[in-house]
């Protein structure tokens, strides 16, 4: 298979090809602001001239913690064509978690969006913080383009620390073109698709498989701050969004929804992060307008590793993450450990050798640190965290499998697996559940002995209003208890 090739050697080139490509259609639609791809490339080298009016060089790094917006957008591609390095800040953490990530990545300034539910973001001590709706930066310099090389550093882009101290994952222009020029078209994206942005912006799924994609393309993005179903829906019927990624909990409420609602305009839905039930992607694929689903596997210090392909059956797109993408090696250790190898895999942690090279072995795989199965036709299934699996008795029991088996119930709409302390058998799950229906800790446990191992029977379940996410839909397991 021949691969990837792009014609561009930096993201900010791909600004500027995209301007001369599709010119006057909209680039970015965001409340009341429309910005053509023309428009949107002048924005950027204003912007980037108000970065190097600071006296940001190149290589240097800035961070940005603010929500999904046009001014993201701008914030984000002016900075990289003024040849400074990326460091977007989850909006979801604190002023401590915040300002941890500002000080290891030696930014030179933070850029905030204050106001922001409710919130004042502050930086930390010498760091000079820039409101990017309210200052007037952006628009504040002369237009400017720096050369950018596809070897440069475009982001470092911290882990989302569900467990342990967030590492900074560093990857380059052209590892970030390659791959989501491949993306697109495994998720068949399309010129003209109106992409409506639910992943958040500092998360490479809605930077890199957002943002980047929809300059590939010519795909008009839609951002939005927060999730809101209504909102969503909405936007969808007024904006006739095509383009709707997100994780399986967002399709859910779609199915739930007021069903007053004009969704024909749907074509393309793409998830991953969680375990997705067969009838899920049977009903997302036939109940609603969308004609194209698409999984897969990624992580933040490879990208988008696996893809499922137009046409796999349900059964396939449930269970599995779908097929290497080109230029990736994909096998499993011994202990089931999935180790991948590639061009997209990371430079390395941000100043920390010890824990890059715990991750990237000598022969150039990434340990991943999630565990998996390969299928007869080359399809990774993920089966659980490494880090996740207990032992019960004897048997390694992995959490994705037994969540998996329990998301089959119709009573259960989520449910997260943990294991915990048992004086006999050493250590035994325990299921924290979300219910869509009623249903007693007694059945669903008895339900459970009928269709799997007794070793992977939970033998306590909890039944909770809510899990613990993160930005994209991965449970906390950290804080159940």
């Amino acid at each position: 298979m021949t691969p990837v090739t792009t014609q561009w050697r930096s993201i900010p080139e791909l600004v500027r090809s995209a301007a001369d490509r599709f010119g006057d259609a909209e680039a970015v639609v965001d409340g009341e602001q429309r910005l053509t791809f023309t428009e949107l490339a002048d924005r950027i080298r204003r912007t980037a001239g108000a970065f190097v009016s600071v006296g940001v060089r190149p290589g240097d790094r800035v961070a940005l913690w603010a929500p999904n917006s046009a001014e993201w957008i701008v914030a984000a591609f002016g900075l990289l064509t003024a040849g400074g390095v990326l460091v977007p800040v989850n909006t979801r953490f604190l002023q401590e978690e915040a300002h941890d990530i500002v000080v290891r990545s030696g930014a030179k300034a933070l850029l905030v969006e204050n106001g922001f539910l409710g919130r004042e973001f502050t930086g930390p001590p010498g760091v000079p913080v820039i409101d990017i709706e309210k200052d007037g930066f952006l628009a504040s310099g002369r237009p400017l383009e720096r050369e950018v090389g596809e070897d440069d550093l475009a982001d470092i882009v911290f882990t989302s620390g569900t467990t342990g101290r967030p590492k900074g994952v560093m990857t380059t222009h052209g590892q970030t073109l390659r791959l989501y020029a491949e993306w697109c078209d495994l998720a068949q994206l399309r010129q003209g698709d109106r992409y409506l942005m639910v992943n958040p912006f500092f998360h490479i799924f809605g930077y890199k498989a957002g943002l980047v994609a929809s300059l590939i393309r010519g795909a008009t993005a839609l951002p939005l701050a927060v999730f809101d179903v209504d909102r969503v829906l909405e936007l969808v019927e007024r904006e006739r969004v095509t383009v709707l990624p997100g994780p399986p909990t967002l399709y859910h409420s779609l199915l739930e929804a007021d069903g007053n609602r004009d969704l024909s305009s749907l074509r393309v839905a793409v998830t991953g992060s969680a375990d997705i039930p067969v009838e899920l992607v049977r009903r997302i694929t036939t109940e609603l307008p969308f004609t194209h689903l698409m999984t897969g596997y990624g992580l933040t210090e490879a990208g988008t590793v696996t893809a499922s392909r137009p046409g796999d059956p349900y059964e396939a797109v449930a269970t599995t993450v779908g097929k290497p993408c080109q230029g990736f090696e994909v096998r499993v250790a011994d202990d089931k450990e999935v180790l991948v190898r590639g061009y997209s895999v990371m430079r390395g942690y941000l100043d920390d050798p010890e824990a890059t090279a715990e991750a990237i072995d000598a022969d150039g795989w990434l340990h991943t640190g999630d565990l998996g199965e390969l299928d007869e036709e080359g399809r990774l299934r993920i089966v659980g965290r490494k880090k996740d699996m207990f032992i019960v008795g004897g048997f390694n029991a992995y959490p994705a499998e037994i969540e998996g088996f329990l998301l089959k119930h119709p009573a259960v709409a989520q449910v997260a697996v943990v294991g915990v302390p048992d004086a006999r058998m050493g250590q035994v799950g325990k299921a924290f559940v979300v219910r869509r229906a009623e249903v007693t800790e007694a059945e669903l446990i008895a339900w459970a002995a009928e269709r799997m191992a007794g070793f992977k029977v939970p033998r306590h379940v909890e039944f909770r209003a809510d899990l613990p996410l993160t930005a994209t839909g991965k449970v906390l397991k950290d804080r159940l208890g």
